[in-house]
């Protein structure tokens, strides 16, 4: 990474997430069940149904779930992820599935830094699911990630959606959460309640068992909902856009959209499938 590069990440790195823990105590609930969901929304939303001979970068790969997912649909693989232990995460995955395997390759790189995202080369298939709001330079992240997208190829991408006043306040509150100990303590112990309610009232008003809502939850792309509150409330830096805006961003770039899938104007990800002409 450059000198430059690492001076402007060093302003928020007091601030910055640890994504990596969090997807390492992610991967002690990891099995076949949550896997084959993860391959399955990949296909869905590139509506294809294999991935074999296509060549595949994750940016900020996180888990490795989707890597791994990628890799037994049949793609060659590369991964990457600034978090040290995100990457540990993947090396884990790929020696517990495909240890020594040459058509996966995982290494520690920044979606911020240009020199390195050129390096890379063309892929077929470029992911980044709800990783460029969170680099503290998400336009610039959005823009890098589109360099390693061949002609013909696809990129798929998730961000959150923009609420306005809504999202400031997330904002507040994750900035809190990664100030220190303190915000570390007091946003879960507040909010996880919070969610826990919210979820229980709607589960009453339609007539299922609250517990349902815990195992049905794999079935959204493998995920695990407690992992996913944790990673909501300390996900920072936090950026947000309206899908619109990501549409002229990429059509302005020659990028064509395929496929999109909104989460109803509320709290979460707008997902992105778009081809390069």
């Amino acid at each position: 990474m450059t000198a430059h590069y690492e001076q402007e990440i060093e302003l928020e790195s007091e601030r910055r997430f640890e994504f990596g823990k969090n997807w390492r105590r992610f991967l002690s609930t990891l099995d076949e069940e949550r896997i084959e969901e993860a391959e399955k929304s990949l296909l869905s939303m590139l509506e294809v149904e294999t991935l074999s001979g296509r060549s595949f970068l994750d940016i900020g790969s996180g888990s490795g779930l989707f890597s791994l997912a990628a890799r037994r649909l049949g793609a060659r693989v590369r991964s990457f992820d600034y978090d040290t232990q995100s990457v540990a995460c993947a090396q884990e995955l790929k020696g517990r599935f495909f240890a020594g395997d040459s058509d996966w390759t995982i290494e520690r790189g920044s979606v911020l830094d240009a020199d390195y995202i050129k390096s890379l080369g063309q892929f077929d298939i470029v992911y980044s699911w709800g990783v460029l709001h969170h680099t503290g330079a998400m336009w610039r992240a959005l823009e890098h990630a589109s360099l390693p997208v061949s002609v013909g190829g696809r990129l798929f991408v998730a961000i959150y959606n923009d609420q306005a006043q809504k999202s400031q306040f997330w904002r507040s509150v994750k900035r809190f959460y990664c100030s220190g100990a303190v915000g570390k303590t007091f946003v879960p112990v507040l909010f996880i309640p919070y969610f826990l309610a919210g979820g229980f009232a709607k589960d009453m008003l339609r007539g299922r068992s609250p517990l349902a809502r815990f195992k049905e939850y794999k079935k959204e792309r493998g995920m695990s909902i407690v992992h996913d509150w944790i990673d909501w409330l300390g996900g920072y830096p936090f950026e947000v856009a309206r899908p619109e805006e990501i549409f002229d961003f990429y059509r302005a770039r020659g990028f064509t959209l395929d496929k999109l899938l909104t989460c109803g104007g509320g709290l979460g990800n707008n997902q992105f499938v778009f081809t390069r002409r």
